[in-house]
């Protein structure tokens, strides 16, 4: 049966955390908010007529939170 709750001395230690590259990440990610971003761009005015044109303003926050962790990021030295 499961236990709800594992007392500490209980516990199995935690996992290793595997190596990741975050600026990769989030460039990738920021590339592809981008890429939305255009194709949004492209459709505003079928956007428009649907009452959806603030759907471009998603992708756009999304990458300018990207490129601020892309700096944040470089500031921290990773």
């Amino acid at each position: 049966m499961a236990r709800w709750y594992v007392r500490s001395a209980d516990r199995r230690p935690d996992p290793e955390p595997l190596p990741t590259s975050e600026r990769t990440m989030v460039w990738a990610v920021t590339a592809i908010w981008a890429a939305l971003l255009i194709a949004a761009l492209v459709m505003r005015a079928e956007l428009a007529d649907q009452g959806r044109g603030w759907w471009i303003w998603t992708p756009v926050t999304a990458v300018a939170l990207g490129l601020y962790g892309i700096r944040w990021l470089a500031g921290k030295g990773r």
